[in-house]
C-alpha cells in the first residue's frame, strides 16, 4: 500500500481580494494588507478564511513498497492549477493512504475550494462508494476513516482542546521541527521571490509529519521496533544522498544515530 504524506503552503488570493473589496489596480501587497486588516477587524486574527488562500506549494513524502521519495509537486514556475492537477492525478493513479497534520482542518478544504475554482477533476478522491464499493467504508472524506489520516485530529482524540502543533510535536519526539521559516513568514518570503525557500520549508513539514506517522505506526503495532528503526534509517539515507540544501539542513538538525 502506498502512503503519501502531504502539506501545502498558501498566500492570499489577491485576485479574489480585488474583486471582494473593489480594489481595481492596487498592488498585491496593498490588497493583501487590506485582506489581513479586514480579517483582524472581524476575527482578531491575521489568518484568512480558507477560501481566500491560494496554493503556491505542495510537498510530499511517498512511501511505496519499492522506495521512499521526498519532493515538491511541479516546478517553481508551475501555476496553481498545474500543482492541483498533478497532486490529484497522483491520487487517482496510486490511490495512496493520505497522511497530514491538520489536513482535514486546513489543507484539504483549501484544495477543495481551489479545485472548484480551476475545474480540476479528482474522481477517485471524491469517491465515497457509489461507483466503487471499496470506498464505502474507507474514503478520503469521512473523518473517522483511515484512507486519509489527519494525525493532529487523531492524536488529539478528535478533540480541539487536545490539539498540538506540528512543530511542538516534532520537538517533543526529537525531530527537527520547523526549518528555515515559520508559516506566518511565508507571505513576506513570497513577496521577496523566495519560492524555492518556501518549497523547502514545506518539504521539512512533510518530513516531520512522516516521522510522526512512523512513530504512530510503531505504537499502533503496524511496525515492529526493528521495522520502525529501519524506516527511520531509510529517511536518513534518502536525505543523506540528496544534494538539496534544505534536506541536508534537516538532517543536520536531527540528532540521533
Amino acid at each position: 500500500m502506498n502512503t503519501l504524506v502531504f502539506d501545502i503552503e498558501t498566500v492570499p488570493d489577491t485576485a479574489y481580494g480585488r474583486r471582494l473589496y473593489g480594489l481595481g489596480e492596487a498592488s498585491d501587497r496593498a490588497v493583501a494588507e487590506l485582506m489581513f486588516s479586514q480579517r483582524r477587524a472581524e476575527a482578531g486574527t491575521d489568518f484568512l478564511p480558507l477560501e481566500q488562500h491560494r496554493v503556491i506549494a505542495i510537498a510530499a513524502v511517498m512511501r511505496s513498497r519499492e522506495s521512499l521519495r521526498v519532493w515538491s509537486v511541479g516546478e517553481e514556475s508551475s501555476a496553481e492549477k498545474e500543482l492541483l492537477e498533478r497532486f490529484f492525478d497522483g491520487l487517482d493513479k496510486y490511490q495512496p493512504t493520505l497522511v497530514s497534520w491538520n489536513g482535514a482542518g486546513f489543507d484539504l478544504p483549501v484544495l477543495h475550494y481551489r479545485t472548484l475554482l480551476h475545474g480540476v477533476t479528482a474522481a477517485r478522491y471524491w469517491e465515497t462508494g457509489e461507483n466503487d464499493t471499496s470506498f464505502r467504508y474507507s474514503n478520503y472524506l469521512s473523518r473517522f476513516h483511515w484512507r486519509h489520516m489527519d494525525l493532529m485530529d487523531i492524536l488529539s482524540g478528535f478533540q480541539g482542546r487536545g490539539r498540538a502543533s506540528l512543530g511542538d510535536m516534532a520537538s517533543l519526539l526529537g525531530f527537527p521541527g520547523k526549518i528555515g521559516l515559520q508559516g506566518s513568514e511565508v507571505w513576506e518570503a513570497y513577496q521577496r521571490g523566495e519560492l524555492a525557500r518556501i518549497r523547502g520549508y514545506c518539504e521539512s513539514d512533510v518530513l516531520n509529519t512522516y516521522l510522526v506517522f512512523l512513530r504512530f505506526e510503531l505504537v499502533r503495532g503496524n511496525l515492529t521496533p526493528a521495522e520502525h528503526i529501519a524506516e527511520v534509517q531509510r529517511v536518513r539515507q534518502v536525505l543523506g544522498e540528496s544534494t538539496a540544501s534544505h534536506h541536508r539542513e534537516f538532517l543536520a538538525a536531527w540528532p540521533g544515530p
